[in-house]
């Protein structure tokens, strides 16, 4: 046992079977030949790309998505990544930054402390005028890092370091790609991925016109597109945008997780392209996949809630199609971009919008109403996971009644605007007293040549998704397969469905929380951006949201005090490996431990599968954020740990001896806290 942690050694990747028998683009050397861009209206692009350590807590504390007071973190699978993209118009000077996140959400806690930070090291570079932050949104990752009580419920409350690892890997993410810009050809294409996706509302769906059904006759949005960066020939990045949930894992799983597109992306980086998550300097390749219109969107073909250990392998069999659908576009003609770069953003108070009868649909004009919740909301999706036990999607009788006669009784004015969802939480005059859910919301548009990108603060289900893209097309001239919803960013206000889906009141419905009319206020908001966009003027910022980084709750107490099992010390191994394995097998070792929140090494690894090299040093083949590896804690008594890891050994491992180090902090009586480490007896890959 040694008290410091040593320095970690550059890795070697155990790549066998990572290409899954593709032989496709692993290397991603230069793609085929390419459609003809249109002609430039500027010069070439700089582009610069960056990859950080976004993971939070990983034990003790609440897991976000699933809304299940029962999720608390036990420890890790994956770790969450941060990867961003910065792209200068070298023409115009202009430029724009898009971060996709490994999280749940993004909130407008971590929209406002990122641009903090970026405003303090650029200046007025980086606003909220031209970044644009979204989320893979894993039901899998770490809550209690927003700023509205809602979200931190069944977290007990804000968790400060959750939070705080958050923004600083994205504020780092943006960093690198900064400090990465360099002359880049960007290439857009487009392709189709089915078997990835179900409707898991298509009741609702069904109830949609029959122009916006035709457009998705399988009742999924199989569109999915790559914007791939090269240089010098090679590609050296690449975003994915395709609709479909992170709800692979289960609500029963206790171990973050990046879910579908975490996995998708972290293949494409790791076991495809090398990359060392834990070395220094710029990767030489990074990859995010983004959402879109996700919103009715299940990776659960059979409309089942998923199992776990089951979980683990639909996880990575979800995000390898959305990789090889990915991959397969690079054999494929592109566009070269050219042209623009520009973006704009307002601030919309979706709690008073009045909308104009060209957006309704009715030719009347409409309103939207203080936020409400209907109780369809509470059941959750039953096809990903319900949330509370005796809620239902659609109707609720019980619970309507419950709450029309005892809780609160509804405004006729309010009624209007929300039916027909019988209010059952009045989240808008609870704000009143404390801000439980974001009233005035970020909406962005942002153009990279002839890519548009709608930047919507949540869930867009695909006919919603459908007519916002169709209004933005229509007035800048472009196809719409270049314009795309950006899912769950800068802030996030639940659900947006169309009117239509919005009175079957499924989950999604039941989640729509400003009314009937949502959609066509944030049609008529798209409208304005791109009118803006396309005419080169600016707009009004808007009622911009509070920062209300002083009013937080935190319920949880902190780590108070760790302690090994008695007559044992920190890192002593409790239960040692097996003499030999062979590949296909789990090694597990069992560690007296300590609290893992009491330093979540960010940018680090709480453990190392080391492999003896003939010379007799160790050197590093796997870590805690590659997907063979797990790391389980459990408390033990009072304030005792116990810390499972465990290594499944890929195909084609090398032979030799190898040996599980494990890499803690305890917390003495003091409250210092002190690294330690624990090393298993070595064991033999034959």
């Amino acid at each position: 046992m040694t008290t410091e942690h040593p320095p970690h050694s550059r890795r070697t990747v155990l790549r066998a079977g990572a290409l899954t028998g593709l032989g496709l683009a692993g290397s991603a050397v230069a793609g085929p030949s390419r459609a003809a861009a249109a002609p430039a209206d500027g010069g070439g692009y700089l582009v610069g790309r960056g990859l950080a350590d976004a993971t939070g807590e990983v034990a003790e504390v609440g897991m976000m998505g699933y809304g299940r007071f029962d999720q608390q973190a036990a420890g890790l699978h994956t770790r969450l990544r941060a990867r961003a993209f910065v792209v200068v118009d070298e023409a115009s000077g202009r430029r724009v930054m898009l971060i996709v996140a490994d999280s749940p959400m993004i909130f407008s806690s971590v929209h406002q402390a990122v641009l903090r930070r970026l405003g303090e090291a650029y200046g007025d570079l980086y606003t909220e005028q031209n970044v644009l932050i979204t989320a893979t949104h894993t039901h899998a990752g770490p809550g209690g890092y927003a700023h509205h009580l809602l979200y931190n419920t069944t977290t007990f409350g804000f968790h400060r370091k959750t939070f705080e690892a958050v923004a600083d890997g994205l504020f780092e993410a943006a960093q690198r790609a900064h400090d990465d810009l360099a002359p880049s050809e960007l290439v857009l294409s487009h392709g189709t991925l089915t078997g990835a996706s179900v409707n898991r509302s298509r009741s609702a769906f069904e109830r949609n016109p029959k122009a916006d059904r035709d457009h998705f006759p399988d009742a999924v949005d199989p569109h999915t597109t790559l914007l791939r960066v090269e240089r010098a020939g090679r590609v050296v990045g690449a975003v994915n945008w395709f609709p479909v949930h992170s709800t692979s894992m289960s609500g029963d799983n206790r171990l973050i997780s990046a879910d579908n597109k975490g996995y998708a992306a972290y293949h494409w980086e790791r076991e495809v392209h090398d990359v060392d998550y834990l070395s220094d300097g710029s990767p030489a390749f990074v990859s995010a996949f983004a959402q879109t219109n996700s919103g009715d969107m299940s990776p659960n073909l059979d409309l089942e809630p998923p199992t776990t250990p089951e979980d683990f392998d639909r996880t990575r069999a979800n995000g390898l199609r959305q990789y090889e659908a990915a991959a397969a576009q690079l054999r494929q003609p592109g566009v070269e971009l050219s042209g623009p770069v520009d973006s704009r953003l307002v601030y919309v108070d979706l709690s008073d919008v009045t909308v104009r009868p060209e957006f309704t649909g009715d030719g009347r004009t409409h309103r939207t109403s203080k936020p409400c919740v209907g109780a369809s909301m509470a059941a959750g999706s039953l096809e990903d996971g319900p949330a509370f036990p005796g809620f239902t999607e659609g109707e609720n009788p019980f619970w309507d009644a419950v709450s029309d006669s005892v809780v609160y009784t509804v405004s006729p004015e309010l009624a209007r605007a929300q039916a027909p969802k019988d209010v059952f939480v009045p989240l808008g005059e609870m704000n009143r007293v404390y801000p439980w859910v974001q009233e005035r919301v970020p909406v962005m548009l942002v153009r990279i040549g002839r890519l548009h990108l709608i930047g919507i603060p949540g869930e867009v289900t695909i006919c919603a998704g459908l007519r916002l893209r169709r209004t933005v097309a229509e007035i800048v001239g472009a196809d719409l397969d270049d314009v795309l919803v950006a899912g769950y960013a800068n802030a996030y206000f639940h659900y947006l469905t169309t009117p239509e889906e919005y009175d079957a009141q499924q989950y999604e419905g039941g989640s729509t929380l400003f009314g009937r009319w949502q959609l066509p206020a944030l049609q008529q908001t798209a409208a304005e951006l791109a009118t803006a966009l396309r005419d080169g003027t600016d707009l009004p910022l808007g009622p911009e949201a509070p920062d209300l980084s002083g009013k937080a709750l935190s319920l949880q107490p902190g780590v108070v005090l760790d302690a090994p099992p008695l007559f044992r010390r920190f890192g002593d191994v409790l239960v040692g490996p097996r003499e030999n394995y062979r590949a296909g097998e789990r090694v597990e070792v069992v560690f007296a431990g300590a609290h893992p929140g009491n330093d979540l090494h960010r940018g680090e690894t709480y453990l190392e599968v080391q492999r003896q090299e003939p010379g007799g040093t160790w050197r590093t083949v796997a870590d805690d954020g590659d997907w063979a590896t797990r790391f389980h804690w459990k408390r033990d008594g009072i304030a005792a740990s116990r810390v499972t890891v465990t290594w499944d050994v890929p195909r084609g491992a090398a032979p030799g001896p190898h040996r599980i180090v494990y890499h803690g902090d305890a917390r003495g009586v003091t409250g210092t806290v002190t690294p330690f480490t624990g090393t298993s007896p070595a064991f033999t890959v034959r």
